[in-house]
């Protein structure tokens, strides 16, 4: 059996491709529930975001395994294009290395976003409720997703705004002392941008948000999305007065904010102050505006200086994290090496109980009426011998695990005592992900 992961990303390919290979809910819970018909799938977990559609699996020997998985994905996804060139398939511990960096969003559009290990959690959970996960994709989960936790505990990978829409949010909470559950904020724009800072600003716990467009439905369709308020253009400060912070992105070729509409705004407000973070290139905030008691401005090139430091530093992170995954991989492939073994020391565990529970009970026969305590004292005694006469076979097979010498071993043990023959073993490295249903 092999392990192996077989997909495309956001590095591999563009949007349109993307998009074209996303993989519904419906069709992912379907796919889970038929993959005995593939034959070689004997696990899988469906990986399905927007910047990735992944397949893992646990293959059976001597198939083809990226050709069954990419017929997997073709028929999860109803398309069946030419898309070679942007397929990667990494079996065993590349498989292994490539979950724990998407775990720990180093494989991300942005290194250090927190979602994709929400969405490594949730396709495994969906894969394991349609019982589509056994010990080899158990085992390989749950590992990840705890280094991806102890990821975002052990670095600050997480820690700085990398977008220009978040830096802008993480500005306003540093003016008001990182509390903005009193605050309400004004965005002009109705854009990508202008929607990515409203869901950053309700992320935050921002009271109200108001939407201004010179487009209203625009402005009143992006309002809706976030409980908002959309506001006319021309007309924003009058409208949305109770604002503390006036976020704009519009593309527009002029000032939309000129200093004598917020001149006028600013007398009403009775000396609170107002931050202006303009984001758009060109500017919509005339400079001017920053002359006004009580306004604070700032505007693109302020946030990319911290945007591209805070970059620097979740490189620097990420290698520190590179460091983690290592580590983990490192000893999840070890415990990996013993499952190729498992089946063996069950039988042999099993058969030795056996053996023990028959010749104590014959033993207990033959005696007098014995005590509670000299039942107990008997059972301890022959579990004890049995550990160990067992202790150095067992020790000699998981030294010789991921050796030349696991094959021999494994043999000798079933031949020795006489235990039920396995499937002979394949020495090369994907065996070491077999797992046993016994």
């Amino acid at each position: 059996m092999q392990l192996a992961v077989l997909g495309l990303n956001h590095k591999t390919a563009p949007v349109t491709v993307r998009e074209k290979f996303a993989i519904s809910q419906d069709s992912l819970i379907d796919g889970l529930h038929h993959i005995d018909e593939y034959g070689a799938i004997l696990e899988a977990v469906i990986l399905s975001t927007c910047n990735r559609s992944e397949i893992y699996a646990v293959l059976d020997d001597g198939d083809d395994g990226k050709e069954i998985l990419r017929q997997f994905l073709f028929d999860l996804t109803g398309n069946e294009d030419d898309i070679d060139c942007y397929l990667y398939y990494y079996p065993g511990d590349a498989c292994i290395t490539h979950l724990f960096e998407v775990a720990a969003s180093l494989d991300s559009l942005i290194i250090g976003e927190g979602q994709i290990l929400s969405q490594v959690k949730k396709a495994y959970a969906v894969a394991r409720e349609n019982n589509a996960t056994s010990t080899v994709l158990n085992t390989l989960f749950h590992r990840a997703i705890s280094t991806g936790k102890r990821v975002r505990t052990e670095t600050h990978i997480a820690y700085n705004a990398v977008s220009v829409s978040y830096a802008a949010v993480e500005l306003a909470k540093t003016v008001f002392n990182g509390d903005l559950s009193e605050s309400s904020a004004l965005i002009y724009g109705a854009g990508e941008t202008a929607e990515l800072t409203a869901k950053n600003l309700l992320g935050k716990g921002i009271k109200k948000i108001y939407i201004a467009n010179r487009h209203i439905e625009k402005a009143k369709s992006l309002a809706q999305k976030f409980a908002g308020e959309a506001v006319p253009f021309d007309k924003a400060f009058t409208q949305a007065g109770d604002i503390d912070i006036v976020v704009t992105s519009t593309g527009a070729p002029h000032y939309v904010v000129k200093p004598w509409e917020t001149q006028q705004f600013m007398a009403r407000r009775k000396g609170r102050p107002l931050v202006f973070i303009d984001i758009a290139v060109p500017r919509d905030v005339d400079p001017d505006v920053e002359k006004i008691k009580g306004i604070l401005l700032y505007n693109i090139d302020d946030l990319k200086a911290v945007v591209e430091d805070n970059i620097k530093r979740r490189g620097e992170e990420a290698k520190t994290a590179r460091k983690i995954i290592k580590e983990e991989v490192d000893e999840l492939i070890e415990r990996f090496q013993y499952l190729s073994f498992r089946p063996v020391m069950v039988l042999l565990t099993d058969k030795a109980e056996r053996i023990r529970c028959r010749e104590v009970k014959r033993a207990m026969n033959k005696l007098d009426e014995l005590s509670p305590l000299q039942e107990r004292a008997m059972e301890n005694m022959s579990r004890m011998i049995v550990r160990k006469l067992l202790r150095e076979p067992m020790s000699k097979l998981n030294s010789a695990a991921g050796t030349a010498q696991e094959e021999f071993y494994i043999e000798a043990m079933e031949k020795l005592f006489k235990l039920d023959a396995l499937k002979e073993k394949n020495s090369e490295k994907q065996d070491s992900y077999r797992y046993a249903q016994q």
